[in-house]
C-alpha cells in the first residue's frame, strides 16, 4: 500500500515539528484525515494546546480542543510518523544572514528518532541548496541511512497568511518538490487530502525553495517601492491617497500600498535570498533597496510627527501618544519582527510616553510603553494617535479621534480616517 492508503488507513501517521502559526494550522488540517503528533520544545505552549488554549488564534480554542491532534514535547515520539513536517521558524542573525540553527537542531532531532522508511517534508524558508546541501547529509551522517533508500526528502514551502480568514491553508495552491519524480507525487498526494485550490508539482526542490523565498522578496520590493514614493510626495506636500486612488484607475496598477513590512516572512525572507546571492558572488541591488527602504520607515514616521507636533506648539518632550496595534500586522497575536517596536523605541528617544492598545496581542510588560485597556483611555487624553494596526476589533470602536486633544496629531498608516486638519497619512 501507499503511504497515503496507510496513513489514510491510521496504520500510520503525520508529525507536525514547530506548532506556531504555520504548524498548529497545518497539524489541525491533518487531523481532520490523519493521526497527527504535533511536537513542539516549549512545554507552555503545549500545555496549553492540549487544554485546547490557541495561542495562534489561527485555529481556534473550540477547534483545538475538538481536534485529535496528539501534542507532545517527547521527541522519541517522533519515531511514530511515517510523513515528517519541519515548520520551525527560519529566523537571521543581528549580521542579517541567516539563522539555520533551528532548522539543523529540528534535522538532527528528526534523525536521533525517525523510522525507516520515513518522509521529512521541509516548509520553513530557506535559500536555495538548505535542503539538499545542509539537511540531507545531516541526517545521512547521523543514520547511516541513505536519502532515497532509506529515507526521503521533500521541500514544500509554507504559503500560510496569518490573520486570515479567507486564504487559509486549505486554499491556497501547494507547491511540493522531491529529489525525484515519485518522491514528489507521494508529497503532492498526502498534502492532496487536504489542499482543496491543487497541488504544483515544482521540477525540483531548489526551484521550490526559490519560488518561496522570491515569493516574499517581490513583495518587499513592490512595497519599499510604495514606502520611498510615499516619502517623497510627503516632501511635495502631496496626499499619498490621493495619488494612489488615481493610479489604480488603471487596469494594470498593481495594488501594492506603503507601510510598515515586520513579521518572520517578508521582512526576513529577503535576506535569505541577498545571503546566498552574495555567496555566489552577486551584491543584491533591488532586494537590498527593498530591505533598506522598508526599514527606514518607522524613523521616517517619527520624524514626521515630532516635526508635526512642533508646528502644532507640542510640548514633545513628556508628551502623551496613543498607538494602535503591536502586532506586525491586523488580526494576529504575532509581535516578531513588528515594526511598530521600532516605532516605539524612537518615541522614547524623544523621551515621549507611549500607550498601546491592541486586544489581540496579550497585555506586555515593557519599560518603553503601558499596555492599556481601552476603557482607561479618557477624551482629549493624548497629544499624537499613531494607527499602525487595522485590527478588526478597532473597526468597531467608531470615534476613536475623541482620545486626542484639539491640537493632537493623527497618524493613520491605514487610511482608515477621513480628512481633517491633523491627520497624516502614510
Amino acid at each position: 500500500m501507499s503511504i497515503y492508503d496507510n496513513l489514510k488507513n491510521r496504520k500510520e501517521k503525520v508529525g507536525v515539528i514547530g506548532l506556531g502559526y504555520v504548524g498548529l494550522p497545518l497539524a489541525h488540517a491533518f487531523s481532520k484525515s490523519f493521526d497527527v503528533i504535533g511536537y513542539d520544545i516549549d512545554d507552555g505552549k503545549i500545555k496549553d494546546y492540549k487544554k485546547g488554549i490557541d495561542r495562534t488564534n489561527e485555529v481556534g480554542n473550540e477547534a483545538l480542543n475538538n481536534s485529535h491532534i496528539q501534542f507532545t514535547t517527547e521527541e522519541s515520539m517522533l519515531g511514530e510518523p511515517i510523513f515528517i513536517i519541519v515548520t520551525v521558524p527560519t529566523p537571521i542573525k543581528p549580521d542579517k544572514s541567516p539563522d539555520l540553527s533551528p532548522i539543523i537542531n529540528a534535522t538532527e532531532m528528526i534523525a536521533r528518532n525517525m523510522k525507516r522508511g520515513a518522509y521529512i517534508i521541509y516548509e520553513s524558508t530557506v535559500y536555495p541548496g538548505v535542503t539538499e546541501e545542509l539537511c540531507i547529509p545531516l541526517i545521512e551522517k547521523q543514520t547511516g541511512m541513505t536519502c532515497g533508500k532509506d529515507f526521503f526528502v521533500g521541500y514544500s514551502p509554507e504559503r500560510i497568511n496569518p490573520g486570515d480568514p479567507v486564504n487559509r491553508v486549505e486554499n491556497i495552491m501547494k507547491i511540493v518538490a522531491g529529489t525525484n519524480d515519485n518522491v514528489t507525487r507521494t508529497i503532492g498526494e498526502v498534502y492532496g487530502e487536504i489542499i482543496v485550490a491543487g497541488i504544483h508539482e515544482a521540477p525540483s526542490i531548489k526551484v521550490a525553495e526559490a519560488a518561496k523565498v522570491l515569493e516574499n522578496s517581490q513583495r518587499d520590493v513592490n512595497i519599499g517601492f510604495m514606502n520611498e514614493m510615499a516619502m517623497i510626495l510627503d516632501k511635495m506636500n502631496i496626499n499619498t491617497q490621493d495619488v494612489l486612488e488615481a493610479m489604480s484607475t488603471k487596469w494594470n496598477a498593481l495594488g501594492f500600498y506603503p507601510g510598515l513590512v515586520g513579521g518572520h516572512c517578508i521582512g526576513v525572507d529577503p535576506y535569505y535570498f541577498i545571503y546566498q546571492a552574495e555567496q555566489l558572488g552577486y551584491h543584491s541591488q533591488i532586494i537590498s533597496a527593498g530591505r533598506k527602504i522598508n526599514n527606514s520607515v518607522p524613523e521616517f514616521i517619527v520624524q514626521s510627527l515630532v516635526k508635526r507636533m512642533i508646528q502644532n506648539n507640542i510640548n514633545v518632550n513628556n508628551s502623551r501618544v496613543l498607538v494602535f496595534g503591536l502586532a506586525f500586522k491586523e488580526n494576529t497575536a504575532d509581535i516578531r519582527n513588528s515594526k511598530v517596536l521600532d516605532i516605539i523605541d524612537l518615541l522614547n528617544d524623544y523621551n515621549i510616553n507611549v500607550d498601546i492598545i491592541d486586544d489581540v496581542v496579550e497585555p506586555v510588560t515593557s519599560k518603553k510603553f503601558n499596555h492599556i485597556d481601552i476603557n482607561e483611555i479618557q477624551s482629549d487624553q493624548y497629544d499624537a494617535l499613531v494607527y499602525a494596526v487595522d485590527h478588526n476589533s478597532f473597526k468597531k470602536l467608531g470615534d476613536i479621534e475623541r482620545f486626542i486633544k484639539d491640537t493632537g496629531i493623527v497618524m493613520d498608516l491605514k487610511n482608515r480616517f477621513v480628512e481633517r486638519a491633523n491627520v497624516w497619512k502614510l
